[in-house]
């Protein structure tokens, strides 16, 4: 967080955080899979990717 925002910092642990816990889900718990889901994880962390470009 020294060389990026607060709110770009939120984001992206917050972003990173949520994929790994539906893929975690996915993977062992049960969670059903689907190619939209996945593509919406990549956009997810595409976007924040985007989101530190700009910063």
């Amino acid at each position: 967080m020294k060389e990026i925002p607060t709110g770009t910092a939120y984001a992206f642990w917050v972003g990173i955080g949520a994929s790994l816990a539906v893929a975690y889900g996915m993977v062992f718990g049960g969670e059903t899979f689907s190619v939209v889901k996945v593509l919406l994880m990549i956009g997810l962390v595409g976007c924040i990717v985007g989101l530190k470009a700009v910063s």
